[in-house]
């Protein structure tokens, strides 16, 4: 870690039995039961806790950008993530649609925020190069 570094938050998880099991973080604050996708069985997957957790950091990334451009983000700001399991090639990958609602955001301010929220979202970061993502503004 660099002297300019500082880690900010570390979430802890402990998961058993895979997409078959269970996982839980380490202040109890998260307790989830897993399943395949596409099953019937009781729990998640990690596609939709993926979607969840990227979602949420792009709304924040978006607030941190609305404060940079002087402009307020609405309160039913809402980011619905598509997160897909591809198999390619014989391997298992994953692929990513956002659909961004801003309602009552001008259209060029609203791309802006998206764009700079794209740059800044540590989930859109760690994704950059390494799977399709398509950011889409929802029609109002």
């Amino acid at each position: 870690m660099s002297n300019a570094e500082k880690v900010l938050y570390t979430g802890k998880t402990h998961t058993t039995g895979g997409r078959d099991g269970a996982t839980r973080s380490n202040d109890g604050r998260l307790e989830v039961k897993l399943a395949p996708p596409g099953s019937s069985a009781p729990g998640t997957n990690p596609e939709q806790m993926f979607g969840a957790g990227w979602s949420a950091c792009f709304i924040g990334a978006m607030g941190l950008a609305a404060g940079r451009l002087k402009v307020a983000l609405p309160r039913a700001t809402a980011v619905d993530a598509d997160i897909d399991l591809v198999m390619r090639d014989e391997a298992y990958s994953l692929r990513a649609r956002l659909n961004v609602s801003l309602p009552g955001v001008e259209r060029d301010v609203a791309h802006q925020l998206i764009e700079l929220a794209h740059q800044t979202c540590p989930y859109s970061k760690a994704t950059r190069g390494n799977i399709d993502v398509e950011i889409t503004l929802a029609e109002v």
